[in-house]
């Protein structure tokens, strides 16, 4: 019998991990992190934040449009309350008219077109490589920053995926450097892929040359790829935050002249995917990069890069 407790109890553990397991650590993060903006909003008003109710899920949605907050992001956020009343056993409407009717009328009032962070192009990139070149920081920093940028860009990475780079991941061969993707955003069961980035003609704005010189500078042999100095410029075991991408290209823009507030750390990947679909390169290729599972981000990209090259006007002699 107590054998049959302890089964028991071991089951129930697996099980709790499961559950925790089955939605990415980040995933988990942004749905509580909606919830408590969603809470405060319920404290400051005297309303129940848990268990809730569409009336005040409306109110507290009419309240973010008037922030200016994007309709995606209202959305998102009634998923997030939606799901941590799941999780704590409440049942939420999240279909009723009261809530679907008034996105309805927030989206013809305010418009539903979202202004997306501009890429980083080629030609902004080498400026932001040759102004890190030129800056009188110690060099092993240099390198660090010069590698995440060129990596970033050049595989089409999100910034969350760079960060997660172990040095285990990497493969150099003949042609370039194949980099193994544990796990990424569309890839939430861990099957894996790989990417693979050929050597560049030039050498200074080549990801795998640039790679090559943080490896032998960092004297990194194991774990995290790109990590964070301690005081006096010494390389600690810490992994950088995907925050930290972010903000190293909007110092490094502002550092060229370009304003940075139209920018985020999405801009290397939107700036690999646009610069790819000017140079000519296919949507599917485009795709295998970036880890796209659908056309209809890769299309706004192709789309955006051809504003110009199949514009009707070129036809026209004035």
């Amino acid at each position: 019998m107590n054998n049959i407790i302890t089964n028991i109890k071991s089951l129930e553990e697996e099980t709790l991990l499961n559950l925790k397991n089955s939605k990415a650590y980040n995933t988990v993060r942004a749905y509580k992190s909606d919830f408590n903006d969603f809470a405060l909003f319920c404290v400051k008003n005297g309303l129940k934040s848990l268990p809730s109710e569409p009336k005040i899920i409306s109110l507290y949605l009419t309240y973010l449009s008037t922030k200016d907050l994007k309709i995606s992001t209202l959305k998102r956020r009634l998923v997030s309350i939606s799901i941590i009343h799941k999780i704590k056993g409440h049942y939420l409407d999240n279909k009723h008219p009261i809530i679907i009717e008034n996105i309805m009328g927030i989206k013809r009032r305010k418009g539903s077109l979202q202004k997306p962070k501009k890429p980083l192009l080629i030609k902004d990139l080498k400026l932001i490589i040759n102004a890190i070149d030129e800056q009188n920081l110690q060099e092993i920093k240099k390198i660090r920053d010069k590698s995440i940028i060129l990596i970033g860009f050049s595989g089409g990475f999100r910034r969350n995926e760079i960060v997660a780079l172990n040095y285990e991941d990497l493969d150099f061969v003949t042609e370039g450097l194949k980099i193994n993707i544990r796990r990424s955003k569309t890839d939430q069961f861990g099957e894996g892929t790989v990417k693979a980035l050929p050597y560049f003609d030039n050498s200074k704005y080549c990801p795998v040359v640039s790679l090559k010189n943080w490896l032998e500078i960092s004297k990194i042999k194991s774990g995290s790829l790109f990590r964070r100095f301690s005081k006096g410029l010494k390389l600690s075991d810490k992994r950088l935050t995907d925050q930290t991408v972010a903000l190293l290209i909007k110092k490094y823009l502002d550092l060229v002249g370009i304003d940075s507030k139209n920018y985020s750390g999405h801009s290397l990947r939107s700036g690999f995917a646009t610069s790819a679909a000017e140079s000519g390169a296919e949507e599917r290729s485009i795709m295998a990069m970036t880890g796209h599972k659908t056309t209809q981000m890769v299309r706004r990209y192709i789309q955006e890069a051809n504003l110009f090259k199949n514009n009707a006007l070129n036809k026209l002699k004035i």
